[in-house]
């Protein structure tokens, strides 16, 4: 583990984290606010293999003071050592990092905690509640369970209408929801479709992915209105609005 970690730090270390130092070789302004970078890996994915929705935390200068933040692997090629981030931009040392990013430079990262544990048995409908910010993990997701239809809510700005959102017209249904400071349309929107599509889906998948507030807000309907059991849906906040 690097020095100047501070006290998170050390608790990954006692847990066993691996530590990686990742090398940037190009970056895409995919939008205005969305932005990808291509790192070599610094031999990670060799020692940690690669599973859907895996993610890595790397380690920001925020005012001299250490800052992790967690991000999903995008296209991550254990063969070449190379993957990509996709960075959501606003205001915050993660986005400042990667506006400025340029080939040549260097970030230190840590892998623990991530995993995924596939639904047994096999969903017949996947319902997906996500925005930019788990956009990358959301795309994992419906990749590794290809198999099953999906409707998926997507909340986002009117100027995100070209972010990479990898669905297939044929199986994927996608529900776009304009971004609101309260996220409260999303909430409602959710709660008007999910009773009557879940009442016609025998093996249904849950997976929740959006600001903290919201993820919670909607895990809990979920769990305890509609009862879904909990090996059935996945829930993660991904950021604090």
């Amino acid at each position: 583990m690097g020095q100047g970690h501070g006290w998170e730090g050390a608790v990954l270390k006692l847990l066993r984290a691996k530590d990686f130092a990742f090398t940037v070789t190009g970056t895409e302004d995919v939008s205005e606010h969305y932005r990808r970078v291509h790192l070599t890996d610094g031999g990670m994915l060799a020692a940690t293999g690669v599973h859907p929705t895996m993610w890595v935390r790397l380690w920001f200068d925020n005012a001299g003071r250490p800052h992790q933040r967690a991000y999903t692997l995008v296209d991550p090629d254990p063969a070449a050592g190379t993957f990509s981030l996709e960075f959501a931009l606003h205001e915050g040392c993660a986005s400042d990092w990667a506006r400025a990013a340029k080939p040549g430079d260097t970030i230190e990262a840590t892998v623990h905690g991530t995993g995924f544990e596939r639904p047994r048995p096999e969903p017949t409908h996947v319902f997906a509640i996500g925005d930019p910010a788990s956009l990358p993990a959301l795309n994992s997701l419906l990749g590794a369970l290809d198999c099953a239809p999906a409707t998926v809510w997507f909340e986002s700005a009117p100027d995100d209408s070209t972010l990479p959102l990898r669905t297939d017209p044929a199986r994927h249904e996608v529900r776009r929801v304009p971004r609101q400071a309260d996220g409260d349309r999303l909430v409602t929107e959710v709660k008007s479709a999910l009773p009557t599509l879940l009442g016609a889906t025998p093996e249904p998948y849950v997976w929740i992915a959006c600001d903290t507030t919201t993820t919670r807000t909607l895990s809990s309907y979920v769990r305890r209105e509609l009862g879904v059991p909990k090996q059935r849906m996945h829930a993660l906040g991904y950021w604090r609005p």
